[in-house]
């Protein structure tokens, strides 16, 4: 059976080479997002927000043009 990007071998082995790197940038992510979500403190708040942005952009160089 064919796989997904079996006529893309650079891009397949892009992707591969980045999901390690990304990955934990994922779970940083979500671990950011719930510390959010429980945050009442606006200071606290401020700076939350202000890691979700740098892990959004973290996550969108990592992933370049495969995301």
């Amino acid at each position: 059976a064919e796989q997904l990007l079996d006529k893309e071998p650079v891009l397949r082995r892009s992707i591969k080479v980045r999901n390690p790197y990304v990955d934990p940038m994922n779970y940083i992510q979500v671990a950011l997002l719930q510390k959010l979500q429980g945050e009442d403190d606006e200071e606290q708040r401020k700076k939350l927000t202000a890691a979700v942005l740098g892990s959004v952009n973290g996550i969108a160089a990592g992933l370049q043009n495969t995301g």
